[in-house]
């Protein structure tokens, strides 16, 4: 796939998540961009898959040039950027001066692999932890692949609205909305007795510029995602290492806890893992199903893109059963989520 082509590819994912502004910002470079200039030459030469579903080369830049407005380091491209309306002209303008006049800092930028955590997502884990825990009557122990900065580990510290019930706590961090669809979880309650995350490249939610680096993230247009990150993130702990998937999961599932489920879970990150990681990752999960009891359950989550449409699936698989649950379907931003646990 060409720079051009992925471009207008991530804008018309863009546009389907709710977000006009950063749709048109990556049609606009896709259609002016021209080779000349060190942050042009490097996007238009750059090797391996560009797609979203390699390099994601669209959103690092998007995400490159929405940081240099966070940042004030650009004051002209930020008086283009929501809310402020201007011209496909002046945006464009905009662009290329930041491309030209921040080149050192835009390749930091475009270094690193898009960061992040939409803690809408975390609907699917409350939803499930909720049916665990229904199902089990255990306390959990959490374990989450591709966590960012783990701000969806506490999940359990954020409700859920739904038609005519609300879970969670009382005092919860944050509250999520999805327009929802089918019977509603059961209204037990999920116990956290332990919680920890694995990411190659992890950010720490105490740290400014690692707060900096995900809000720059979340697409200009989305005031109510941003909200709900900046909530998260006021009242997160570390609790993610920095590790090979695969590896971590070696040592995290080496020994059953009895008298825990163990919930191993990811949303739209198993996609991202090369398929060597995968495989070393998927056999280690597989190893400590075997060794399950009803003592000590294992559960695997996945929220992840598949063959179908709209949306992602929502798998369940459970030991020492060996059984799969398919839980419906979900937006990829959590904004809807169609529940119909089966199997």
């Amino acid at each position: 796939m060409t720079l051009r082509a992925a471009l207008r590819d991530q804008a018309t994912s863009c546009e389907h998540l709710g977000s006009p502004f950063n749709a048109r910002l990556l049609r606009l470079i896709a259609d002016r961009l021209e080779p000349g200039g060190v942050i042009a030459d490097r996007l238009l030469d750059w090797p391996g898959d560009i797609s979203s579903r390699g390099h994601s080369v669209p959103l690092r830049l998007a995400g490159s040039l929405h940081g240099l407005v966070i940042e004030g380091e650009a004051p002209e491209l930020a008086a283009c950027y929501p809310p402020h309306d201007a011209s496909d002209d002046a945006l464009w303008a905009a662009v290329k001066s930041a491309m030209e006049d921040h080149t050192e800092r835009l390749g930091q930028w475009l270094d690193r692999p898009p960061q992040t955590n939409e803690t809408a997502r975390s609907a699917v884990l409350i939803a499930a932890g909720h049916w665990l825990a229904d199902h089990y009557d255990l306390p959990f122990v959490l374990s989450e692949l591709g966590a960012s900065a783990g701000l969806n580990l506490f999940w359990d510290r954020y409700a859920l609205n739904l038609p005519g019930r609300r879970l969670g706590p009382i005092d919860a961090v944050l509250t999520l909305s999805p327009d929802w669809d089918g019977p509603l979880p059961p209204n037990a309650s999920p116990r956290v007795a332990e919680r920890r995350g694995t990411d190659l490249t992890p950010l720490d939610p105490t740290s400014p510029d690692d707060r900096q680096r995900l809000c720059a993230y979340i697409w200009p247009d989305q005031s109510d995602r941003l909200s709900r990150t900046q909530a998260a993130l006021a009242a997160a702990t570390p609790v993610v290492d920095a590790a090979d998937a695969a590896d971590w999961l070696d040592q995290r599932l080496a020994d059953p806890r009895p008298g825990h489920l163990h919930l191993i879970y990811h949303t739209i990150a198993w996609q991202y893992f090369p398929e060597p990681v995968k495989a070393r990752a998927r056999a280690a999960i597989e190893a400590a199903g075997q060794r399950a009891t009803k003592a000590a359950p294992v559960a695997w989550l996945g929220m992840e893109a598949d063959s179908d449409s709209p949306g992602a699936g929502m798998t369940l698989r459970l030991w020492p059963e060996d059984r799969t649950v398919t839980l419906g379907r979900v937006d990829f931003h959590g904004r809807w989520l169609r529940w119909s646990p089966h199997g």
